[in-house]
């Protein structure tokens, strides 16, 4: 019987990377090619499938009030909400995809990445209505994936876990597995990564983020 291995997907973490690669917001059927490309890596040949997890948390549908404007802003009918909601729901019905779902917290607003950047270059100006973001976060999806990989590891499910992400925080759950004899690979698509995320694998794998 051939050795399986198991893919797990850092979810906001492959989205980003995908949209800086193509300029959009990615599809199911983006991420579905880069999983493809990963399982065509010379390291899981002869090598067989048991699942793709994909960790995630469900866009945020709250509605914020905006403290300068006074406008409320129903998130359910952002196009963030839209395209985060259908790839979800396009992800789940895909074959070998299983979805690991977090929660989305939402904490008022933040001033946006690009009016910090004006007030950090000492731009003196009142804060305006669009300055402000809504300030939401992931909650459980680090420990979903340490969990499965856990589960995985003393199960014996796998021989062999890939995992796609640039998080060090999953450092003790990678030591984990390879203490119980399985091997950790790592894709960490061409982010800058902490060594110890590298060094507590068995192998990083060199794969194009797209053809």
């Amino acid at each position: 019987m051939p050795d399986r291995y198991a893919l797990l997907l850092d979810g906001g973490f492959v989205i980003k990377k995908l949209q800086r690669e193509l300029r959009r917001f990615p599809s199911a059927e983006d991420i579905q090619a880069a999983c493809e490309r990963l399982q065509r890596h010379r390291l899981l040949a002869g090598e067989s499938l048991l699942r793709i997890y994909f960790y995630h948390a469900p866009p945020a549908q709250e509605t914020l009030l905006n403290p300068i404007s006074r406008e409320a802003l129903d998130l359910s009918q952002t196009n963030i909400f839209r395209q985060h909601k259908s790839l979800l729901d396009r992800l789940e019905m895909l074959p070998n995809f299983a979805l690991r779902m977090g929660e989305t917290m939402t904490r008022d607003w933040k001033i946006g990445s690009s009016a910090m950047r004006a007030l950090t270059k000492g731009e003196a100006r009142p804060l305006q209505a669009n300055d402000l973001v809504p300030n939401t976060s992931q909650k459980g999806v680090d420990l979903r994936i340490g969990l499965d990989i856990a589960r995985l590891s003393l199960r014996r499910f796998v021989d062999t876990i890939v995992v796609a992400t640039g998080d060090s925080d999953l450092v003790p759950a990678f030591r984990f597995a390879r203490r119980e004899g399985i091997r950790i690979y790592l894709d960490h698509m061409d982010h800058n990564v902490r060594r110890e995320l590298k060094a507590d694998t068995d192998a990083v794998l060199d794969v194009p983020i797209h053809p």
